[in-house]
This record gives structure tokens, C-alpha cells and sequence, in this order.
């Protein structure tokens, strides 16, 4: 017998008592006769009461001999004995009404409550919901998961770009999913969790989501902040229940989005305070991992950009035990990823996806999908009828640079400052082999404080740099502030990032590559740990001595020098090219890689560099 049946079998048994009871009182109110107080008194002096009781409004009793109606007990309202008598004396019938209260009574009783509790439903419904419960108070333990099915996710593998490793380990999560029997056949078992590792943007969730999509099966999607709330214990509940809906489910997936916000090490920060209800909830969760059967179809993905503070205990063997690294895409996966975004963007002719891959190195997915959109929206300002390839340079200037600032009004001594700045940067650049080749320079100001800027263009992705190459890398840097000395013979504020990207380099060769001579082949600094947003933490630990941290800095500076010297050896060389270059982007305000190209061709002094 189910708890269905046991349910239905008690209600059967408890209004069967209740109508056995009524059945009862019923008979007995047939057996009593209601008579007036002077019908009462009547009866007594004719000795027809057999026994009476008194009660302090009504007189109960039997008679001695039942009435003809077959009844023979009795009740009569009690009235003042004082009135009774003045009654009697005329001969006059009288009885008393008992005035029924009980209605008022209960609604006294009743009213109350009701208006309290629902004062209290409200306050608490709507404290409910804004701390996300939705369904109402009692309903913050569950699992705020939005469920998706396969027809709901929308995405497959062939939506993802640029990721064609991420999207391979993942496959083998398909191919389980979809046959586990024959996947099973050698006493093999998918992994039980994958985490998604990789900086914001490069498209863990979107990967997530195709698995689910490709497999065609129930996907449940969290974030891991969603878990924690400011009542104790709710984080547990909703973990528990979360995993009891992908069970009923199952084959499901159960994707937390950023788990660093849940998985977080415990104790990792003791100064700052408890994190007991956080830590509860990630102990419910590790205890979830190790107790539901990986030949279920059940897995559990989720995605992180910081894997450096997970706890230790999430990443063991048998809970996430697969780690998938969803990187920013090279060149190639740029264009991939290019063409999925481009289909939908009507685009001019000249529109190669090649050339905008290689104006956009470090770009994650996020920042081209942004890029693609930034480029319509510019075709369609303007009034075009499709998006050409000069949208996309300008929406990649909006992007790196900031927007343009044509209200910020430049005197005419500053404009000539900026002027050969930027003139300074690009020339050398042009003259030293190797270097990323000039895409575009410009003395409009953008951004914040950008007065002017000059974008390079990779050829190439990059992973290695020899000394010699981050030396030219350096002069190219300098250029400009070599440029301002040599033309006005002082220098001004605008090379304050160049000098501290410099300063940057020059210490990394001298710490942490081991590239001079003097202190030697040791790593003076270890490989600052970064988030993988990019963010370096800062680090404060010192490991040699005070002569060792002056020859650093005396190495650090030679390194820099040598490289200003070097830049201003290079525009010397080409003061003319220098000259005529910042009167023409005075001029025009902008020039392009032809521009300079041309510019630099018509120079008898082109091969003195």
C-alpha cells in the first residue's frame, strides 16, 4: 500500500467517527422535550418531576412518567425567581430565551488571527522575494535553478567557436550521456565533475549549455552566488534539493555558474570573519559529489574564473577530477569565432574577418561578439547599408582607446606636443625589424586621458620574446618621449604610461627572465600569481639582499636608458620624416598604415635606421 493509499484510507476512517458522532447528538436531542419555565413549575406542583438539575441559566431533569410524545426528560430556561412570581399570580405563560452568542464569540476570536497572519503572509512573502525565493517564504530552501530542456538550450556545438580543445573533452561528456552502456563496455566512467576554467568572456557558460543542447538532455543552470542567503542553513537546502530534481531527471546536467563564489577555500581568509553558513553549504555540496552514481547520467559542470581559490577538497579525485581550460582564442579561433557573429550583420565587401582577427589579439568571445555589434551600430548611425571594414577599425578604437573626445579642445602647443608624441611612436616602430607594424595613429583624444594613440597590428600571435625583441619593444614605447626632447628640448606628462610599461618590462628581464649578465641566471622574482581576468596579485615578499635590490635598479635603469637612446637615435636619423609626419597628422589629425608607409618611402634617409 503506497502513501497515497494510507492518506485516503485515514480521511475515509475520520469522517465515517464524525458522522457517527452527529448521529448521536441527533438522537439524543430527539430524547429531550424543551418546555417554558412556567410549563416547568406547573409540572412540579403537580408532582410530575421526577429529579431535576440546575444549572445557572437552564433546569435539566426527567419526569416521572414518560409524555405522550415518548419523551421524558426535559429542559427549561431559567428565569428571576422575583418575576416569575408576579407572572404566576395572573396566570401567565411565560419562559426565557437564551440569547445566542456564539457567532459573536467566534468571530471575535477568529477575526483577529486571520488579519495577523495576514499581515504576517504579506511581510514575509515579500521578504521572500526579494531575497529571491519566488514562491513565497516557505519556499526559500529550494533550489532557484532555472531548468532548461533540450529543445530550450538553443545551442549546439557548432554555435561555439575558438575553443576546439574545450569543445573535444567535452564530446566525450556528450557521447556518455547519450550511450553510457556502450561507453561503459571497457569499465570506464565519465568524469562526475568538470569545471570550466578561464578568463570572463571566453564562453564557458555558452560551452555548458551546447553539452546540453548536443546531448538532449535536462540542464539546470545556477549561479553559485544563488546558493548562500543571510538565513542559516538555506544554502544547504538548496543544494540538496537541486541535486533531488536532477535525480528525478536524470539523464541531467547541473551547471553552477562562477563556483568561486561557493567553492571558495574555507579558511583561507581567517581575519576576516566566519563563513559558516557559506562553508555549510559547500561541505553539502562536496557531500552531494560523493553520493550520487556516476553510471546515473547525472553530471555536474560548472565554470570559474579564479581556480586559485577553490578549496582543495572540490578539485580531488572523484569530485571535479576534470579540469577543461577555456583560453582567450588565437588568431584562428578569432576568425571562427568572427564568422558564427558575422553571419548575422549585413556586411559590405571589403569586410575580411582575417584582418579584424588581426587587429583584435587578447579579445576573448564576449569582447567580439561586443566588437561585431559596436561596428553594426555604427553602420546603421551613419545610415549605411551594410558594415564595412572601416566600422570595425572604429568600433576597435572605441573599444581599446575609449570614445572619442572632439569637445576636448587642445591649444595649439599641445596639439603640436601630441603631435610628434605619436609621430615619434610610429616612426620608430617603422624602423626597427621586427616590430609590430603601425595600423593607425591619431591625435584625437579619447578615453579618459588618452591625448592622442597609436595602434599596432600583430602579424602574429606571440608566446616567446627574445631580449633584443622586448628592448625594440621598449624603444617604440619611448619614441614619443624621445620625439618631445629632440623637437621642443623638455619633456611633458604625456609619456606617463608609456614610462611605466617600460619600467615594467625592463624589471620583468632583469627579475624574472634572468637577461643581465651581471646579476646572473637567477629569477630574483617568482611568476606573480594573476587572476585570470588579468589582475596580478600583489606581492610583497623580498627575497635577497639590499646590494642585490641597488644593482636591480641600477640594471633596470641602464636597460631603460639604452632603449631611449635607441629611439632617439632612430628619429635623429629621420628628423625629416619626423617633421613632415607630425605636420601632416597635424593637418589631417589621423593617418593611416598606407599614409605611413608612403611617408617613410619618400625619405632619402629611410636606410639610415
Amino acid at each position: 500500500m503506497n502513501t497515497q493509499t494510507q492518506f485516503n484510507l485515514w480521511y475515509f476512517i475520520m469522517a465515517l467517527l464524525a458522522v457517527m458522532w452527529l448521529h448521536e447528538l441527533w438522537v439524543a436531542s430527539q430524547q429531550v422535550e424543551h418546555i417554558t419555565y412556567s410549563e416547568f413549575q406547573q409540572a412540579l406542583k403537580n408532582g410530575e418531576i421526577e429529579d431535576v438539575q440546575i444549572f445557572s441559566n437552564t433546569v435539566r431533569g426527567a419526569f416521572r412518567e414518560s409524555r405522550p410524545s415518548g419523551q421524558k426528560q426535559f429542559v427549561a430556561v431559567r428565569v428571576d425567581p422575583d418575576l416569575a412570581k408576579d407572572l404566576e399570580q395572573y396566570n401567565v405563560k411565560f419562559g426565557a430565551v437564551v440569547e445566542s452568542t456564539w457567532l459573536r464569540d467566534l468571530l471575535s476570536w477568529i477575526i483577529p488571527a486571520l488579519v495577523f497572519f495576514s499581515i504576517w503572509m504579506f511581510v514575509m512573502r515579500r521578504f521572500a522575494e526579494r531575497m529571491g525565493g519566488g514562491g513565497g517564504f516557505l519556499s526559500i530552501g529550494k533550489s532557484k535553478a532555472k531548468v532548461y530542456m533540450e529543445t530550450d538550450t538553443g545551442v549546439t556545438f557548432d554555435d561555439v567557436a575558438g575553443v576546439d580543445e574545450a569543445k573535444e573533452e567535452l564530446k566525450e561528456v556528450v557521447n556518455f550521456l547519450k550511450r553510457p552502456k556502450d561507453y561503459g563496455r571497457l569499465g570506464a566512467h565519465v568524469p562526475k565533475g568538470v569545471l570550466l576554467v578561464g578568463p570572463p568572456g571566453t564562453g564557458k557558460t555558452l560551452l555548458a549549455r551546447a553539452v546540453a543542447g548536443e546531448a538532449g538532455v535536462a540542464f539546470f543552470s545556477i549561479n553559485g552566488s544563488e546558493f548562500v542567503e543571510m538565513f542559516v542553513g538555506v544554502g544547504a537546502a538548496r543544494v540538496r534539493d537541486l541535486f533531488e530534481q536532477a535525480r528525478q531527471q536524470a539523464p541531467a546536467i547541473i551547471f553552477i555558474d562562477e563556483l568561486d563564489a561557493l567553492g571558495r577555500a574555507r579558511g583561507a581568509f581567517p581575519g576576516v570573519g566566519g563563513h559558516d553558513e557559506r562553508e555549510q553549504t559547500l561541505n553539502q555540496l562536496l557531500s552531494e559529489m560523493d553520493g550520487f552514481d556516476p553510471t546515473a547520467g547525472l553530471i555536474l559542470l560548472a565554470a570559474t574564473n579564479r581556480p586559485e581559490i577553490l578549496d582543495p577538497a572540490l578539485l580531488r579525485a572523484g569530485r571535479f577530477d576534470r579540469q577543461v581550460l577555456v583560453d582567450r582564442p588565437d588568431k584562428i579561433g578569432r576568425v571562427q569565432i568572427l564568422r558564427v557573429h558575422l553571419k548575422k550583420v549585413r556586411l559590405a565587401g571589403d569586410v575580411d574577418p582575417e584582418k579584424i582577427a588581426a587587429l583584435t589579439p587578447g579579445f576573448s568571445g564576449a569582447d567580439l561578439a561586443n566588437l561585431v555589434n559596436e561596428a553594426a551600430l555604427l553602420g546603421t548611425r551613419r545610415g549605411a547599408d551594410a558594415v564595412t571594414l572601416d566600422d570595425f577599425t572604429q568600433a576597435i578604437e572605441r573599444i581599446v582607446a575609449g570614445l572619442e573626445k572632439k569637445n576636448r579642445l587642445l591649444n595649439a602647443n599641445e596639439r603640436s606636443i601630441v603631435a610628434y608624441h605619436e609621430m615619434g611612436h610610429a616612426l620608430v616602430a617603422l624602423s626597427l625589424p621586427g616590430v609590430d607594424p603601425v595600423h593607425k595613429i591619431s591625435i584625437i583624444p579619447r578615453g579618459i586621458g588618452a591625448l592622442g594613440y597609436t595602434i599596432q597590428r600583430p602579424t602574429e600571435d606571440r608566446f616567446l620574446m627574445t631580449r633584443e625583441e622586448l628592448e625594440d619593444k621598449m624603444a617604440v614605447l619611448l619614441g614619443g618621449r624621445a620625439s618631445e626632447r629632440i623637437v621642443f628640448g623638455h619633456l611633458s606628462t604625456g609619456a606617463a604610461d608609456d614610462l611605466a610599461k617600460v619600467t615594467d618590462i625592463a624589471r620583468s628581464m632583469v627579475m624574472r627572465y634572468g637577461m643581465c649578465e651581471k646579476l646572473g641566471h637567477v629569477a630574483y622574482e617568482a611568476e606573480r600569481p594573476t587572476f585570470l581576468g588579468g589582475s596580478a596579485v600583489p606581492e610583497m615578499r623580498r627575497e635577497f639582499s639590499e646590494e642585490t635590490a641597488r644593482e636591480i635598479d641600477c640594471a633596470v635603469r641602464e636597460i631603460v636608458t639604452r632603449a631611449f637612446e635607441k629611439a632617439s637615435g632612430v628619429l635623429e636619423r629621420q628628423r625629416d620624416v619626423l617633421e613632415r609626419g607630425a605636420k601632416l597628422l597635424l593637418e589631417r589629425e589621423t593617418l593611416t598604415e598606407e599614409d605611413l608607409t608612403a611617408l617613410k618611402a619618400s625619405s632619402p634617409a629611410r636606410s639610415g635606421s
